[in-house]
């Protein structure tokens, strides 16, 4: 069978539906070439591979961009944070998650579910945590403790990146605040407990909720020394957009 440029096969409907619809294992592997086994992130494939924010930018690689994770039943996601940058808190529905700090550190909390105790936790280099599927996590960079309840930060002015494994093929991811806020106008209102939001002011809001991977608090930034309206500098991370400015996809991974 000839070869393919790696990273050719993704977002291929046909290959995709092929896979889906083999009979065996065997005949899924013959449908692939050598190449349609390696995914690079260095060069990551157009679509929704990527999700950038103010504060880094993540990448992945599931079913529809690595086709040959079909029948794997695994897929996987990298994150690159710049200092003060987190992912927001975020579910997925369809996967436990093992994260792993290659670079920098990262503080790591999470909420399984109504009732249980937040599970607080710090990440150095190669160190690993797991968040059950659908806990409400997240990765974090800022310096102060205290100004967070359920996240993963880097506790330094330095980036860190992680690696995200998951057990399913296609794990999903919902941020949280940006969920809630599609919701019906009344509906948000009875949940945070106010009536002086209207539908105007809830709208105003939610354009303002910042993307995935966003900065964080305004100290952080003064001890950082970080310009919240500057475009952040994704350095050379494998993956990295050439211009990251902007809100960019509020659903992305990890």
């Amino acid at each position: 069978m000839a070869t393919r440029d790696t990273n050719s096969s993704a977002n291929n409907q046909d290959l995709i539906n092929s896979l889906v619809l083999a009979a065996t294992a065997a005949d899924r592997i013959n449908l692939l070439t050598a190449s349609d086994f390696v995914y690079d992130f260095n060069e990551p494939p157009p679509g929704d591979s990527v999700t950038t924010g103010l504060g880094g930018h993540t990448v992945k690689a599931d079913r529809k961009l690595f086709p040959a994770l079909i029948g794997t039943g695994v897929s996987m996601t990298l994150g690159f944070l710049g200092p003060c940058g987190f992912n927001t808190p975020h579910v997925h529905p369809r996967s436990s998650q093992i994260n792993v700090v290659v670079e920098g550190q990262l503080k790591t909390q999470f909420v399984a579910e109504n009732g249980v105790q937040p599970i607080f936790n710090t990440l150095n280099k190669f160190q690993m945590t797991v968040f059950p599927q659908g806990s409400l996590h997240t990765e974090f960079t800022p310096t102060m403790r205290a100004l967070l309840t359920k996240a993963q930060w880097n506790p330094t002015c330095d980036p860190a990146v992680f690696v995200a494994g998951f057990a399913s093929e296609d794990p999903g991811v919902e941020q949280a605040a940006q969920s809630l806020f599609e919701l019906d106008e009344q509906v948000v209102q009875a949940d945070l407990g106010v009536d002086t939001l209207n539908g105007e002011s809830i709208e105003d809001f939610k354009n303002k909720l910042p993307a995935n991977v966003a900065l964080f608090v305004e100290q952080c930034l003064k001890t950082c020394n970080i310009d919240q309206d500057a475009t952040p500098n994704q350095g050379t991370a494998p993956g990295a957009p050439s211009s990251a400015g902007g809100r960019g996809s509020s659903h992305g991974r990890p």
